[in-house]
């Protein structure tokens, strides 16, 4: 029998915390480490921070170097930030000590497309250590991009892809609500996109860069607006205030492009409370081909929920791969794990005892 599978958790917030959640509820998983940013985190146990009666002997720390030296683990799972940059050295500490990587950093989805040089680092470590980084989540990561590409395999011909994914941002903080424009005028949503506070999605340059080399079409750009939202009724959440007039969210659209025609566009449409104006939440794909293929998702993914269960169920596809940076692409397909995860573990992945 293989021992269980060690992972260390780096990112303690909303997503850090679910995915610790949903590993305890694992068999053939065990949580060795915890990382978390927030100082007044540190030196508390990982039960009691997740609201448990009792502890878990995990004790949260803010050195990440400390511990990666002195804890073997099979695993990172890395939740802190979105952006390659700021992702390069914590994911190097631990390819750095032959742990495996899974992020839901939005640009390792496809870091190649805007950090080739640190993707190339990134790389040429996890090959040296022998170990495997994967980014991966709902957006990018699955629906707008490798569940498009999915269905594209049983088409003979691909002419024109239009997808798109309606959500509803109420459950999300203030962070959220910050990067999206909610609760700002127009004036001050059109600021925001100039001076770079708003950004919208992050993760379309990546999706469609994706979707575009795996069917082998070479585009001319990629093109992106982003428009303001603007609700005609009054939208109230825990983290936002909208009056009529304001706006409730941003309308962010990417067209890939190939020889003056718009061939991929991705759509994604973040607000809070769409349904106070009639607008359901969902996702939706329709792929010009042969055959045709139009699917709708109605309500949308969770989008919290999605990136916790593929980030989780990954880890032994991510275990079993050959060393180096890795796509969804490159991973077999993947299901909900519901067994012990050690019987997906292949022999000479190094947890046979």
């Amino acid at each position: 029998m293989k021992r269980k599978i060690k992972v260390i958790l780096w990112g303690l917030g909303n997503m850090g915390s679910m995915m610790a959640k949903a590993l305890l509820r694992k068999d053939g998983v065990e949580i060795v480490g915890a990382i978390a940013k927030r100082r007044e985190k540190a030196g508390k146990d990982l039960g009691k921070l997740l609201n448990f009666e009792k502890g878990l002997g995990v004790q949260i720390t803010n050195d990440a170097e400390s511990l990666f030296e002195n804890t073997k683990a099979d695993i990172l799972l890395h939740s802190t930030t979105s952006f390659v940059k700021d992702v390069y050295n914590q994911i190097k500490f631990a390819l750095e000590k032959s742990i495996n990587v899974i992020t839901i950093a939005e640009e390792m989805y496809n870091p190649w497309v805007q950090n080739p040089e640190l993707a190339r680092e990134i790389n040429n470590l996890a090959k040296t250590n022998d170990v495997t980084v994967l980014g991966t989540g709902i957006n990018p990561g699955f629906v707008l991009d490798t569940l498009i590409l999915t269905l594209t395999g049983i088409c003979l011909e691909v002419i024109e892809i239009k997808a798109s994914r309606v959500n509803d941002l109420s459950p999300y903080g203030p962070t959220v609500m910050r990067t999206q424009g909610v609760g700002t005028t127009v004036e001050e949503f059109e600021r925001g996109i100039s001076n770079g506070t708003i950004i919208g999605h992050i993760g379309f340059l990546e999706s469609i860069s994706t979707i575009a080399k795996y069917l082998g079409w070479e585009l001319d750009e990629i093109k992106q607006t982003r428009d303001p939202i603007i609700s005609n009724v009054l939208r109230k959440t825990p983290h936002a205030l909208v009056k009529p007039g304001m706006v409730a969210g941003c309308n962010h659209i990417a067209y890939g492009i190939k020889d003056g025609k718009v061939i991929i566009t991705l759509e994604h449409p973040q607000q809070i409370l769409p349904e106070l104006e009639g607008i359901e939440t969902g996702d939706y794909i329709i792929i010009n081909g042969k055959p045709e293929i139009n699917l709708s998702i109605k309500p949308e993914i969770q989008g919290g929920l999605g990136t916790i269960a593929i980030a989780i169920n990954i880890i032994p596809h991510v275990i079993n791969s050959e060393p180096g940076l890795k796509s969804m692409m490159d991973m077999p397909f993947c299901h909900a794990v519901l067994s012990d995860y050690r019987e997906l573990i292949k022999m000479g992945s190094g947890l046979a005892i």
